[in-house]
C-alpha cells in the first residue's frame, strides 16, 4: 500500500529497526516496485550560476555570502540542447537544468520553454529547478513537456528557519503542490548534515510522506563543505550508517518513489553507494559535476555497477517525444 497518513512516531520507530530489518524491509518493499538491479541516471547542468538573492545558508550560489562563485547569465537554448546531447552520449537519460533564481522571471519563459523542448526532442527526460513557480510559469512549462520539476524542502519543518530567512517550508511547499497539480512529476527531496538533528531528518522524509501524492523522485544529498556559508559552522560529517538508515527509510515510507543518491557521492564509499543501492536508492547523476561542486567519474560509476552485477535502467521517453511519436 501507498500510504500519505505516517505518523512521525511510526517512522521513528521504523528507523529505529536492527539494521537487518530495516534493510530486509526496504529490500522486499524495492523489489515490489522496481528491478533491484537497475539504477536510472540523470545530468545537471547549471544553465544559470550564483547570484541568487536567497540566503539558504547551505548554498555556494547565494548572493549574501562570499563563496568565490560567479554569478553567470541564464544561458542560451543551442548552448544546453548542446549540453543536452553530450550528456546523452555519456550514458544520461534525464536532463536537469539548474537556475540560481529565487523565481524565473516572466521574460524568461519562453526561453526555457524552448531549452524544454529542446532536450526533449532528443529523446532525454527533462528536469527544471528554478526556484518558486507560480501555476501560470507551471503551465507553460508542462506545455512545453516538462516532466519533472525539482523543488528540495532541503530540511525539516522544524528545522527549516535554522538554514534560511528570506522563505519559508510554506513557500517551498507551495511550489510543489503548484508543480503537482499542474501535472508536472515532482522531484523533491533533502540534505543531510547540515547539523541538523536525526530526527529532523525523519520529519523531513514524513514532510514528504505525508503530501497529498508522494514525490515521483526523492534526492537525498549529503552537504558539500562550501566556504563562507553559515552551514559550515554547524556542518557535521554524517554517519554513513545514519545515510543508509535514512534511505531504507525513504524507500519504506514512498515505496514507489524513485530515491536518488545526489550530492555528496565523492565522499562515499563504493560499498558506501553499495549499501544504500541495497536499502533503496535506485537513481544517481552521472558526469563529473553537478551545480557548483564535483560528482564521481563516468568510468567509476560504469565500474561500481559492473562489479555488482547491476546495470542503468531502460531510458523512459520524455513526455514530448512520446506525444511526437504518436502523431
Amino acid at each position: 500500500m501507498i500510504r500519505t497518513d505516517w505518523t512521525l512516531d511510526e517512522a521513528a520507530a521504523i528507523h529505529a529497526l536492527p539494521f537487518p530489518d530495516l534493510i530486509h524491509q526496504a529490500q522486499t518493499l524495492h523489489r515490489a516496485h522496481f528491478d533491484p538491479t537497475a539504477i536510472e541516471t540523470a545530468s545537471l547542468l547549471s544553465i544559470k550560476t550564483g547570484g541568487c538573492p536567497e540566503d539558504c545558508g547551505y548554498c555556494s550560489q547565494s548572493a549574501h555570502y562570499d563563496t568565490g562563485v560567479k554569478a553567470t547569465k541564464l544561458m542560451g537554448a543551442e548552448e544546453v540542447i548542446a549540453a543536452a546531447k553530450r550528456a546523452k552520449d555519456a550514458g544520461a537519460q534525464r536532463f536537469c537544468m539548474g537556475a540560481a533564481w529565487r523565481s524565473p522571471k516572466d521574460r524568461d519563459m519562453d526561453k526555457l520553454t524552448d531549452m524544454v523542448r529542446g532536450v526533449a526532442d532528443l529523446g532525454l527526460e527533462t528536469c527544471m529547478t528554478l526556484g518558486m513557480l507560480s501555476p501560470e510559469q507551471v503551465t507553460k512549462l508542462k506545455d512545453a513537456g516538462l516532466d519533472f520539476y525539482n523543488h528540495n524542502i532541503d530540511t525539516s519543518p522544524e528545522y527549516y528557519a535554522e538554514i534560511a530567512s528570506t522563505r519559508t517550508m510554506e513557500d517551498r511547499l507551495e511550489t510543489v503542490e503548484h508543480v503537482r497539480k499542474g501535472g508536472i512529476k515532482v522531484c523533491c527531496g533533502g540534505i543531510l548534515g547540515m547539523g541538523e538533528a536525526e530526527a529532523d531528518r525523519i520529519s523531513m522524509l514524513v514532510t514528504l510522506a505525508t503530501l497529498p501524492s508522494h514525490p515521483d523522485s526523492v534526492p537525498v544529498n549529503l552537504w558539500n563543505a562550501v566556504k563562507g556559508v553559515p552551514v559550515q559552522g554547524k556542518s557535521e560529517k554524517v554517519d554513513p550508517f545514519a545515510l543508509v538508515r535514512l534511505v531504507a527509510l525513504a524507500r519504506i515510507l514512498m515505496p514507489a518513489s524513485v530515491v536518488r543518491l545526489s550530492a555528496g557521492r565523492t565522499g562515499m564509499s563504493d560499498e558506501l553507494q553499495s549499501l544504500c543501492f541495497l536499502a533503496g536508492a535506485n537513481s544517481i547523476f552521472v558526469g563529473n559535476q553537478l551545480l557548483t561542486t564535483e560528482n564521481p567519474a563516468t568510468w567509476k560509476d560504469n565500474d561500481l555497477l559492473q562489479r555488482l552485477g547491476m546495470h542503468v535502467a531502460p531510458a523512459k521517453p520524455a513526455s514530448r517525444s512520446a506525444k511526437i511519436a504518436a502523431q
